[in-house]
């Protein structure tokens, strides 16, 4: 009986052995698909306030369009974006190729003076941002362009802000008959509504709640005509 005890007792520690020796592998393995993943999101290009200008003169060469039209339930509305505010520009055509405006919103409606779009608190807009960039763009207010009824805009950015770096996410329309003049010089026009102003006067008279958004979510997207 004492031998066939031992006997137990040394094939069960051989056996643990033989287990311990097969996890490891596994364990390595682990370890190295964890270094390539970490590996792949530190050599994504992302756009930050270094880069940004010189990324988006390289890119507006290349890229030179110039009409995009924006599609809701209520009408598209077309709009001909200004070639001579070349940041603003390139920055709004290169976020429509990358679908950041798919499936966006209209948060912000104010009767009688602006729609205001690109900007929820959807966890795939976070997402998509995250995958572009953390980036300001500078304005650009002398090119001669004024807060017409019509004019497409870009906010100031909600962070602590004296030089008025415009949020590349999102954009305005005015809608104010007569203009919204108060705004020259404080943000950048970069474009005007060439078809459709009244598809912005529809959803400039939808009810909003107390932030402003309409209580019926108006989706949006964007497309490049040409």
């Amino acid at each position: 009986m004492h031998f066939l005890r031992l006997l137990l007792i040394t094939l069960l520690f051989f056996s643990c052995k033989d287990i311990g020796i097969k996890a490891e592998p596994i364990k390595y393995k682990e370890k190295r698909e964890t270094k390539t993943s970490i590996k792949v999101k530190k050599d994504r290009f992302l756009l930050n306030d270094k880069n940004v200008i010189p990324f988006f003169f390289e890119y507006g060469k290349k890229n030179t369009e110039s009409k995009i039209k924006i599609i809701t339930d209520y009408g598209d509305i077309e709009i001909k974006l200004f070639k001579n505010t070349p940041y603003h520009r390139s920055n709004f055509i290169y976020l429509i190729k990358k679908k950041y405006f798919n499936n966006e919103y209209f948060h912000r409606v104010v009767k009688g003076f602006i729609i205001q779009g690109g900007n929820s608190d959807n966890k795939s807009t976070s997402i998509k941002r995250r995958s572009i960039g953390k980036y300001l763009l500078p304005p650009d207010t002398k090119k001669g362009y004024r807060h017409d009824r019509g004019i497409i805009s870009m906010p100031s950015s909600e962070m602590e802000n004296p030089y008025r770096l415009a949020s590349p996410y999102e954009f305005f329309i005015v809608q104010k008959l007569g203009g919204a003049y108060h705004l020259d010089g404080n943000y950048t026009p970069f474009g005007r509504v060439t078809k459709g102003m009244n598809v912005v006067d529809v959803i400039s008279n939808l009810e909003v709640d107390k932030r402003e958004w309409p209580l019926d979510n108006v989706h949006f997207k964007i497309e490049i005509i040409e």
